[in-house]
C-alpha cells in the first residue's frame, strides 16, 4: 500500500467521522431550523465524500498491485 493511498484512507475516515457527528447532531432538541438544515447537507456530503474517496482509494490500491 502507498502512502498516497493511506493519506487517501485517512481522509476519508475524517470526512466520514465528521460527516455522521454533524448528522447525529440533529438529534438534539437545542438547534434551530437553519443548524438543522446547514448540518443535514454539510453531513451528507461529507459522509458521501468519504464513501466515495474511500471507494476510490481501494480501486487505486487494486490498480497499484496489478
Amino acid at each position: 500500500m502507498t502512502y498516497g493511498v493511506i493519506i487517501m484512507y485517512l481522509v476519508a475516515a475524517v470526512l466520514g467521522l465528521v460527516g455522521v457527528v454533524l448528522l447525529a447532531r440533529l438529534r438534539s432538541a437545542t438547534i434551530s431550523e437553519r443548524q438543522v438544515y446547514a448540518y443535514r447537507m454539510i453531513g451528507i456530503m461529507l459522509t458521501s465524500a468519504g464513501i466515495v474517496l474511500a471507494m476510490s482509494a481501494t480501486a487505486m490500491w487494486r490498480w497499484s498491485m496489478a
